[in-house]
C-alpha cells in the first residue's frame, strides 16, 4: 500500500455561469489528496493520512476519497472545519488564498499518528501541509520515523504566498529531502529552495549533492519541457505529452501519483532497489506520470485519469 500523508481541503474553483457571472465552484482537493486520487483511481492499493472534518466539507472529502478507491481508515476524524482553499487562474496557472485557522488539517498533532501496518511500502507527503503547525511538526515526525524501513517520496510543492517562515520550511524541507529515497521538484520549487542558483548547471549540482546525502530519485519537472530523471547512476529526460492545456490544477499531485503507480507495477517500490536504479529501469515510470498529468491538465480542476482512461 501507498499511503499518502497531508493535506485534504475544499478548492473553490472559478466558473463563470451562462448569465457571465463570476461564482466558485467547491471541489474536493489538496495536492496530497489529490496524489491519493490519482493512486486508487489507477488501480494501486491507496491509503490516505491526514486530519478530516465531520462537518459536510468534510463529508464531500470523504466521499470523494471512497469513490476513487483511497482507504482512508487511517486518518484522524474531528470536529474542526475544513480547509478552504480559493483559486485564482492567471494564464493558466492557480494562484492560492488559503483558509484554514484551527482546521481540522492543520491541528494534528503526534498524539494522532496512526500504526502503519505491515502493508503499507511506501508514504508520500508534501506541499502545504508541510508548512503550518501542529501539522507541519506531525508529518516530518512521521517520515523521520518511519524513514529507515519503508520509501519516503516528497513533493515540496512550495507555496510562498502560504510561507511565514521562509528559512523555517526551507529547514524543514531539507530535514525531509535528508531521508527521502524519492524527491519531486518542479524548476520554481528547486529555486525556491536553493536561491543561490543562477543557472541550470547550479540546479544539478544541487540535485546530485542530494543524490550523494542519500536520496536515491529526484525528478524535476519543467511544466511542457516534460521532466528529467535523475539518479546517482545517470539521469534521462521525459518528454511532455503535447495536450490543450485547460488548466495546471493538480497536474504535479497526478504525476506524483503515476509516479509511484509505475514504480509499484515494476516493483521498484523498495529502499534497496531505488538506490541501486539506474534511469532506465525508471523511465517507464516517469512515462506514466507524464502520460497521468497531460490528462489532468487537459481538463478543469483537478481530475485525475482512471486506469481506463489511459488504456
Amino acid at each position: 500500500m501507498i499511503v499518502c500523508c497531508g493535506e485534504a481541503l475544499i478548492d473553490m474553483l472559478p466558473r463563470r455561469l451562462p448569465t457571465g457571472e463570476e461564482v466558485y465552484l467547491p471541489v474536493a482537493g489538496g495536492a496530497v489528496f489529490n496524489t491519493a486520487i490519482t493512486l486508487g483511481r489507477l488501480g494501486a492499493k491507496a491509503g490516505f493520512f491526514s486530519g478530516i472534518s465531520s462537518d459536510m466539507l468534510g463529508e464531500v472529502l470523504q466521499d470523494s476519497l471512497r469513490e476513487s478507491n483511497v482507504d482512508f481508515s487511517l486518518s484522524h476524524i474531528s470536529g474542526r472545519p475544513t480547509t478552504l482553499a480559493f483559486v485564482k487562474l492567471v494564464n493558466g496557472n492557480a494562484q492560492y488564498q488559503f483558509y484554514d485557522e484551527a482546521s481540522a488539517g492543520r491541528m494534528i498533532t503526534p498524539e494522532d499518528l496512526p500504526h502503519l501496518p505491515d502493508e503499507v511500502e511506501a508514504l508520500h507527503f508534501g506541499a502545504i501541509s508541510l508548512i503550518p503547525e501542529p501539522c507541519g511538526a506531525t508529518y516530518e515526525t512521521l517520515a523521520l520515523s518511519e524513514a529507515p524501513r519503508r520509501v519516503i517520496s516528497l513533493d515540496p510543492n512550495i507555496r510562498p504566498g502560504f510561507i511565514t517562515d521562509a528559512e523555517a520550511h526551507r529547514a524543514r524541507i531539507h530535514r525531509m529531502i535528508a531521508v527521502a529515497d524519492i524527491v519531486k521538484v518542479s524548476d520554481e520549487d528547486l529555486h525556491w529552495l536553493e536561491p543561490e542558483i543562477r543557472s541550470d548547471e547550479d540546479g544539478e549540482n544541487v540535485i546530485r549533492s542530494w543524490l550523494s546525502g542519500g536520496t536515491s530519485v529526484v525528478l524535476m519537472t519543467k511544466g511542457s519541457e516534460g521532466a528529467h530523471l535523475f539518479t546517482a547512476n545517470g539521469d534521462i529526460r521525459v518528454p511532455a505529452r503535447k495536450v490543450e492545456v485547460v488548466d495546471t490544477v493538480g497536474a504535479g499531485d497526478s504525476f506524483n501519483g503515476g509516479f509511484l503507480h509505475g514504480l509499484s507495477k515494476a516493483g521498484l517500490l523498495d529502499k534497496q532497489k531505488l538506490a541501486s536504479a539506474g534511469p532506465e529501469s525508471l523511465q517507464a515510470a516517469a512515462e506514466l506520470a507524464v502520460r497521468v498529468a497531460a490528462v489532468t491538465v487537459s481538463r478543469a480542476g483537478a481530475n485525475p485519469p482512471w486506469e481506463h482512461e489511459l488504456s
